[in-house]
C-alpha cells in the first residue's frame, strides 16, 4: 500500500481532467468496464458525459462480488468524498469521544480581579470553537476572578507546525471560508455569517453581520425585485475587500432571510476583534495589543475549554462538508504517529500506517489536506466502496454512518432525490470541485440489504450530472439487477 502525500496543489483544467480519463484508458491491468444499466446511461448521455469520464461501485455489504462496477480502479479525484477517508480514520484512531483543548494562562501577577501581564490561549486544535463556545470560555474566565487585563492577548499555535496559508491559492477568493486555512487557535472558523433580511415595505434588504465587529465596514446598494431564489446569490454581486464588503444588485423579494459567510482577516486580526468584542461584553478590559507567542513556563493555567466528542465533531464535517474542520481533525491524526506538534508529514503517516494494520491497501492514494479541497487527491471508486465495506463491519459503524446526510433530509443532500421513494434511505457524502462530481455511502434498499454506492465523475461537464448522481442511488435502492450483470 503506497499513499502519497501532496504539499502543494497545481489546478487541473477541463482538459487535464479529460486527458486524464483518456490516458487512465490505456494504463495496463485495469480491467475493462461493463456497460451501465439503461437509467444511468440515460441520465449520463442527458448530462453530456461520456461513460469513460465515470467510475461506480456498487456492492451489498457481507455480499462476494459487486452489483455493478464501471472504470472502478481508475485514480479519481474524489472531491468531498475524500472526508469519508479522514472521518473514519479519526473515529478508530482518536476515538468517538476525543476532545480538543484551548487553554487560557495567566503570564503576569493577578491582584483581586486585575492582571498584571498578558492573557496568553493556548489551541490545540480544535475544529469547532465557535462564537457561542467562545463566549462560554471567556465567561469562565471571568468567573475565575480576570476582568482587568494589563497587557496583550498572546496567541499560541504552537501546537500546529504547518506552513503558512495562502487563502488565494486554491480558487483565488481568499475571502470564502472554505478556504481558511489550518490552525491551532481556530476560532469561529475566522469567517462573519451575514444574514440578509429582505424588507418589503421599503424595498430595501438589510445585512445583519455575526459577529458585527468594527474592523469590517459592509456597504449595502441591494435592491429587493422579482424572480426565483434558486439562485439568489448570482443575482447579487459582492466585492469583498480585505476590510470591507461591498454589495450591488437584486435580491428576490419571495426569498426570505438568507446567509452568507465570509472570511476577510488575518487570523490575529480576527481573534484579537472578536476576543475584544466578547470579553467587553461580559464586563473585561484588555489594554494592550495582540501578537503570537509561547505560554512561558511561569505562567499559570487559569482554564480549560474542551470541545465537542470526535463523534459529534464528524457531523458536521460530513452532514455539511466542512473543509476546514476535516483540515483540523487530519492534522490531528499526527497524534496516532508521534508526538506534537502535529504536522502534515505525522498525519500522512498515521494515515498510512493505519491503512495497513486494517488491511486496506490502496496504493494509487495520493492525500494533500484530507478534505478533499484539492487538485490533486486521488483514489479509485473501487478502495473507496472497500473503506465503506470495511466501516460497516466496525463497531464505530452507527458513529460513522450518523455522520452523513440523509438525503431529502439534512445537510448536504437536504434538497435532494425530491419525490423519490428512496428518500430517507441513505446515508451519503457528496463532492463537488469544478470538474468533479461524487457521491459515496450507504443506501438500504427495497429488500432492506444495506448497499454501499460510489459514483465519480471526473468531466468539464461534471456540474450537469446530478441527475446521473440521482439514478445511481435510485438503482440501488430498487435492488440494482440482482446481482445478475453489471460486473466484469
Amino acid at each position: 500500500m503506497k499513499l502519497t502525500f501532496l504539499r502543494s496543489a497545481r489546478p487541473i483544467t477541463g482538459l487535464g481532467v479529460s486527458l486524464l480519463g483518456l490516458l487512465m484508458l490505456g494504463v495496463p491491468g485495469l480491467a475493462q468496464p461493463a456497460p451501465l444499466p439503461a437509467p444511468l446511461r440515460e441520465a449520463l448521455a442527458s448530462a453530456g458525459i461520456p461513460p469513460s469520464a465515470v467510475g461506480v461501485y456498487i456492492q451489498e455489504v457481507g455480499a462476494a462480488q459487486p452489483l455493478l462496477e464501471h472504470h472502478a480502479d481508475r485514480p479519481m479525484n474524489p472531491a468531498s468524498t475524500m472526508k469519508l477517508l479522514t472521518t473514519l480514520a479519526g473515529l478508530e484512531l482518536l476515538g468517538p469521544n476525543y476532545t480538543w483543548r484551548t487553554e487560557a494562562w495567566l503570564d503576569g501577577t493577578l491582584t483581586g480581579d486585575v492582571l498584571q501581564g498578558n492573557l496568553v490561549l493556548k489551541g490545540y486544535g480544535d475544529p469547532k470553537l465557535t462564537i457561542e463556545d467562545l463566549w462560554l470560555f471567556l465567561r469562565e474566565i471571568r468567573a475565575r476572578g480576570l476582568r482587568e487585563i494589563h497587557g496583550d492577548l498572546v496567541l499560541d499555535r504552537s501546537f500546529f507546525a504547518v506552513e503558512p496559508n495562502d487563502p488565494a491559492h486554491f480558487d483565488n477568493d481568499p475571502g470564502r471560508p472554505y478556504n481558511v486555512g489550518p490552525d491551532a487557535l481556530l476560532l469561529n472558523y475566522k469567517s462573519v455569517r451575514l444574514e440578509f433580511l429582505p424588507q418589503e415595505d421599503s424595498g430595501t434588504v438589510t445585512i445583519l453581520p455575526l459577529p458585527d465587529l468594527p474592523q469590517i465596514s459592509i456597504v449595502n446598494q441591494l435592491t429587493l425585485s422579482g424572480g426565483s431564489c434558486e439562485f439568489w446569490f448570482e443575482r447579487l454581486q459582492a466585492n469583498p475587500e480585505p476590510t470591507r464588503l461591498s454589495f450591488t444588485g437584486v435580491f428576490p423579494r419571495g426569498c426570505g432571510p438568507k446567509e452568507k459567510n465570509y472570511s476577510l482577516l488575518s487570523p490575529n486580526e480576527y481573534a484579537f476583534a472578536l476576543f475584544q468584542q466578547l470579553w467587553r461584553e461580559l464586563g473585561g478590559s484588555l489594554s494592550g495589543r495582540v501578537h503570537d507567542g509561547l505560554v512561558p513556563e511561569s505562567a499559570r493555567l487559569l482554564a480549560t475549554w474542551e470541545s465537542a466528542p470526535l463523534a459529534e465533531v464528524i457531523r458536521d464535517i460530513n452532514k455539511f462538508s466542512n473543509n476546514v474542520m476535516a483540515r483540523q481533525l487530519f492534522l490531528t491524526l499526527s497524534l496516532a504517529a508521534d508526538n506534537p506538534p502535529v504536522s502534515t508529514d505525522k498525519a500522512a503517516r498515521a494515515m498510512r500506517e493505519w491503512l495497513a494494520r486494517s488491511r486496506l491497501d490502496f496504493p494509487e492514494l495520493q492525500i494533500e489536506n484530507g478534505s478533499g479541497l484539492s487538485r490533486n487527491e486521488r483514489i479509485s471508486p473501487r478502495h473507496l466502496a472497500e473503506l465503506l465495506l470495511y466501516a460497516a463491519r466496525s463497531p464505530l459503524m452507527p458513529e460513522y454512518a450518523g455522520s452523513l446526510p440523509i438525503p431529502g433530509v439534512d445537510g448536504t443532500l437536504r434538497r435532494r432525490l425530491a419525490g423519490s421513494p428512496a428518500i430517507g434511505h441513505a446515508h451519503l457524502k457528496t463532492g463537488y470541485l469544478e470538474g468533479v462530481r461524487a457521491i459515496a455511502g450507504y443506501v438500504v434498499d427495497t429488500r432492506g440489504r444495506t448497499v454501499v454506492v460510489v459514483s465519480i465523475i471526473n468531466h468539464p461537464q461534471a456540474v450537469n450530472a446530478l441527475g446521473f448522481q440521482e439514478a445511481v442511488v435510485q438503482w440501488a435502492w430498487g435492488g440494482g439487477a440482482s446481482g445478475s450483470c453489471c460486473t466484469r
